[in-house]
């Protein structure tokens, strides 16, 4: 029996590119949804699409972006130039049977191509809006372009990441993008909810800088409440607990994390040390945190005696422990496809392709995966479903408004 997802029967047509606004909206494919990705036609100057599509350096056998595929799985290409007057009736007429329009847009833009639910309530009055921009729509920066590592750096993560002695460091992913694409969507859901009880929608923003703030949660409400400006520890080291960090070992690092007091007995106990528990210089959290340097120290001249693993074997499921892989060992990692993380799925240009699987899971089941589509694949289908036939679909195209 098929999979029941809880978003089947809606439509969501989403103006996006790159990584953040596709990221999100993927969640709410993947979940049932109609996605309805729109993107630029092709012109003398551009081979149109999402500027995804073109991200390198891997590619597919007809030039698709591996990139691409990260963000956009489960759902339907739609080439269509917003700016132009027929393009703006289609997209009203897609929008007078859909339930929201999402968007990832420089600030100043929605409004210039008619996004907003001001724009579209007269289409749809329970139509929901949701934007997503560097630095929001109403101030003075709407029209400022902004990325995810500007957003690291501006809101204090860079400060925060790496050794103390170090340059700033960005984290080695765009989390900002990934958390801001899953807050669009959830404001989008929420806002959902409520046009399906009231039949009136309603404009949902997020911004990237806004997200990156919010992620700095409790070193943000200490400072702000104390004025303690929490910095950069050690070997990645938590501000306050100690140990939680990295660990040397024979042949790489180990994270431990004692972050109670039961687990700093269970790690001296396991790793044959048991008499450091009730050494003064570390018998109490307080004592731990003022000789952290003199513990790392120690720790080091323990675990550097053995392979990671061997440790993993005494530590793993006692206490909180991981060991620090490189991606390639975090992919191949068997516990993770033993858990359907990695999945594959047909691509025109590559039969069995390898995607990660969505973290979210359904009665005990992974969302279904689907290759994301080729540009424009659908255009013909959806133009069709309101009201177009093939004349008028090749006079369209002939015009480049598809």
């Amino acid at each position: 029996m098929a999979q029941r997802l809880p978003l089947s029967g809606f439509r969501i047509l989403s103006a996006e590119q790159y990584g953040a606004g596709p990221y999100g909206t993927m969640f709410l494919a993947q979940l049932g949804a109609e996605v309805i990705k729109i993107e630029p036609p092709a012109t003398d100057n551009s081979s149109g699409g999402d500027t995804a599509r073109a991200v390198g350096p891997h590619f597919l056998r007809k030039g698709e972006s591996l990139y691409f595929q990260a963000f956009n799985l489960n759902k339907r290409s739609l080439t269509l130039d917003l700016r132009t007057d027929e393009g703006q009736e289609i997209f009203h007429a897609l929008v007078a049977r859909s339930h929201a329009v999402a968007n990832n847009m420089r600030g100043d833009l929605p409004g210039a191509l008619g996004l907003t639910y001001d724009a579209l309530k007269q289409v749809n009055p329970a139509i929901v809006c949701a934007h997503l921009s560097a630095y929001g729509r109403d101030n003075e920066r709407a029209r400022w372009p902004g990325y995810d590592y500007l957003m690291q750096a501006e809101a204090g993560f860079m400060e925060l990441t790496g050794e103390p002695d170090g340059p700033p460091s960005r984290f080695g992913l765009s989390m900002v993008d990934f958390m801001t694409g899953t807050m669009m969507s959830i404001g989008l859901l929420a806002a959902l909810v409520d046009a399906q009880r009231t039949g009136e929608g309603r404009d949902v923003d997020v911004d990237l800088l806004g997200t990156a703030l919010h992620q700095t949660s409790y070193p943000a409400v200490w400072y702000l409440n104390t004025g303690d400006v929490t910095t950069r520890s050690p070997r990645s080291a938590h501000p306050s607990v100690t140990p939680s960090q990295l660990v040397k070992s024979a042949d790489g690092w180990v994270f431990v994390m004692a972050q109670l007091p039961k687990f700093w007995t269970i790690l001296c106990e396991r790793i044959g040390q048991a008499g450091l528990a009730n050494d003064p210089r570390f018998a109490t959290p307080a004592a731990r945190l003022a000789n952290r340097d003199e513990l790392t120290g120690i720790l080091d001249s323990i675990f550097s005696a053995q392979p990671t693993s061997h440790w993993l074997g005494l530590l793993e499921g006692h206490m909180p422990v991981a060991p620090v892989y490189g991606l390639d060992m975090a992919l191949d990692n068997p516990f993770i496809h033993s858990t359907g993380m990695v999945q594959t799925t047909d691509h025109p240009d590559l039969a069995g392709m390898r995607v990660l699987g969505n973290p979210i899971r359904l009665d005990g089941k992974r969302l279904p995966t689907q290759a994301a589509p080729l540009l424009g694949a659908d255009t013909d289908a959806i133009l069709g479903e309101i009201g177009y036939d093939e004349e008028a679909i090749a006079r369209l195209r002939s015009a480049r408004v598809v």
